[in-house]
């Protein structure tokens, strides 16, 4: 038994509604911006050219495949800083 549990208060929410209001009341940002969604995209690409690589035992695609990814990271942190990331001064809205 802890002997912090005198300390320990029971803080549960009365009804489901409060619970519900409670967990959807932090903004997470999930990242849903253009910058985002560039990122994967590209990322994405860069997946399938690195899996047909591997598949057909070519280490030229593969590498080009792994390069793309990179190459989506840069972009995607590019846009961010270009405004287009969650917050990013070029959106009307959080990114949400």
């Amino acid at each position: 038994m802890s002997t912090n549990a005198v300390d320990q208060q029971d803080t549960k929410p009365e009804n489901d509604a409060e619970v519900h209001a409670s967990i959807h009341d932090e903004t997470i940002g999930h990242g849903n911006t253009p910058a985002a969604w560039t990122c994967v995209l590209i990322m994405m690409a860069g997946a399938l050219v690195s899996s047909i690589g591997f598949v057909i035992a070519s280490w030229l695609w593969f590498l080009i495949g792994l390069g793309v990814m990179v190459v989506g990271l840069i972009v995607g942190f590019a846009m961010r800083k270009a405004g287009y990331g969650v917050g990013g001064s070029k959106l009307k809205n959080s990114g949400h």
